[in-house]
């Protein structure tokens, strides 16, 4: 008689640019409540980190790596140093190699973005191709295609900005899709596929692994009119009562410490009652939920088919964030790169610096900005790409009926990281971490398991955690954590069990602790190749 495996299937589903406080189960007033049956049935991480950034925390997620050591310091462009290669390098190894090799079937459906970006010769061919004037066999070099990094199966986008109606850079496997429905929207086709792959690979006796990474809610703002019509009024009360409203339910939830805690000052001193763009911005808020509530729905078709297959009891999912909310001015971007100037059928698309044209639509380019960022990193400072709380700190949600015997609905304060995914699935898939691979030698995983959190053990987890984005950094070590500013290398200190908003800088009473953390950083920063760089 052939032995059953009984090592779970492991699906990660990692949101775009979702602020902290965005989801339900978060203290989010967006309807979210699939997300928030996966929190009430298994476990919400309250100390648990991303890399600021959407190619890096990529890279880190799918590595067990520092970003900087499997290549990505920085964004997809090659910089010819190690740390910046703008690509998952070879003495790396992914998720989806290392659990192919233990006998899982792999695939992945949604934003890659961590691959090198062909680039046309002038800017005209590019915004040609972006159009869809032209087409070229590929958006990236080949051996860097997820299907040439462990996954059997991939649909999805190459590069990091989409139009959800008419991404560009996507792909099947790796065949360009050259047009799509007319009701194509992208969110629901990463979701759907997602479940595809599901319903095949149950009729396997292998487990699977899945990487579902939406591209919602990071801009252009653009949803379907009726998730937009669900929200037409939620954010007419302005910044502050959304925000402020947040923060209670966090409080009530037990997700936060009013004392440990309290409520960073609001990112601008901005009135809402006298903001000249009220209509604008309350609608671009509500595009915002509805792009989240529309992904929350395709997670719910993704739970529903687990169940359908009798797949779900023993499926190990974990949702989270790859930075916070992003502050960005999107309209001021313009054309260019990986922004066009027209759909596919000649409408040209609007990028608002004004804010005169509404969100919502494929031919008008726009985002949140930093006040909304603001509110949707609750309680935390700041946001994408910063060092601080609200650029690093994202929601977490762990569930598996099966093996997480903690508490269902509880909490854990185990610290962690996106590169501990590699430890903890290596660990449950009872998969061998490779010193070599395909004749490279690999770098030594530096995540940590959280298994023992989903056992309900309290562990401290890392003791020390390091970043660097665009020279924003910081350092974690024990109760402290040390963080500056991109552009601004003083270094501020805070108390971070006790200061978790980052509000009482105590660099200048410590500078003994600053000078040895300083060191720790340094060190970190030479042997993890986010030094030197040009």
């Amino acid at each position: 008689m052939t032995k059953v495996d009984e090592r779970p299937n492991i699906i990660v589903i990692l949101a775009d640019d979702l602020g902290f406080s965005d989801i339900g189960c978060y203290g989010g007033e967006i309807k979210t409540p699939n997300i928030d049956y996966l929190a009430s049935q298994g476990i919400r991480f309250r100390n648990f980190y991303n890399t600021s950034r959407c190619c890096p925390t990529r890279a880190a997620l799918l590595t067990g790596l520092y970003n900087h050591n499997a290549g990505i310091g920085e964004m997809t462009q090659d910089r010819n140093i190690e740390g910046y290669r703008g690509a998952l390098t070879k003495n790396a190894v992914t998720l989806a190699e290392v659990l192919k090799d233990a006998g899982y079937r792999t695939a992945m459906s949604g934003k890659w973005h961590v691959s090198n970006t062909v680039e046309q010769a002038t800017p005209q061919a590019q915004q040609d191709w972006l159009n869809h004037k032209t087409s070229f066999p590929l958006f990236s070099p080949i051996d860097q295609y997820p299907t040439n990094r462990g996954f059997e199966k991939f649909f999805g986008t190459l590069w990091g900005v989409v139009d959800f109606f008419d991404p560009f850079s996507l792909v099947s496997g790796t065949t360009p899709i050259t047009e799509v429905p007319k009701d194509y929207y992208h969110t629901d086709a990463i979701n759907d596929t997602a479940s595809t792959y599901i319903r095949e690979f149950s009729k396997s006796d292998k487990p699977f692994f899945l990487y579902v990474a939406e591209n919602a809610p990071h801009w252009p703002l653009q949803a379907k009119p009726e998730d937009i019509a669900k929200y037409k009024d939620t954010y007419k009360v302005g910044w502050d009562a959304i925000r402020e409203a947040r923060y209670k339910r966090m409080v009530a939830m037990g997700l936060i410490d009013l004392k440990t805690a309290p409520l960073s000052p609001r990112k601008s001193s901005e009135n809402w009652e006298n903001n000249p763009t009220k209509q604008f911005d309350e609608m671009a808020m509500a595009v915002h939920a509805a792009m989240i509530d529309r992904m929350d729905q395709g997670i719910g078709r993704i739970i529903k088919t687990l169940k359908e297959t009798n797949q779900l009891d023993n499926t190990l999912i974990v949702f989270l964030s790859d930075n916070g909310a992003s502050p960005e001015d999107a309209m001021r971007y313009g054309p260019g790169f990986d922004r066009p100037s027209q759909t596919r059928a000649g409408e040209k698309i609007v990028y608002p610096i004004y804010k005169k044209v509404m969100p919502g639509p494929q031919t008008s380019y726009t985002s949140i900005g930093p006040i909304w960022a603001n509110v949707a990193n609750t309680p935390y400072k700041l946001a994408k790409a910063q060092s601080y709380e609200g650029g690093v700190h994202t929601p977490m949600i762990a569930f598996w009926p099966k093996g997480i015997t903690a508490k269902k609905g509880s909490y854990s304060d185990q610290v962690g990281h996106v590169m501990d995914f590699m430890c903890t699935f290596a660990e449950l898939g009872k998969a061998s971490y490779p010193t070599q691979y395909k004749g490279n030698t690999i770098k030594p995983m530096q995540g940590a398991s959280l298994v023992p959190a989903f056992k309900g053990k309290q562990v401290a987890g890392h003791d020390e955690l390091f970043n660097e984005h665009f020279n924003a950094r910081y350092i974690r070590a024990g109760d402290w954590k040390m963080v500056s500013l991109a552009g601004d290398s003083t270094w501020h200190l805070y108390n971070i069990k006790n200061d978790k908003t980052e509000l009482k800088d105590l660099a200048g009473q410590n500078p003994d602790r600053v000078k040895a953390l300083n060191a720790k950083w340094q060190i970190w920063a030479k042997e993890n190749h986010v030094l030197p760089k040009k």
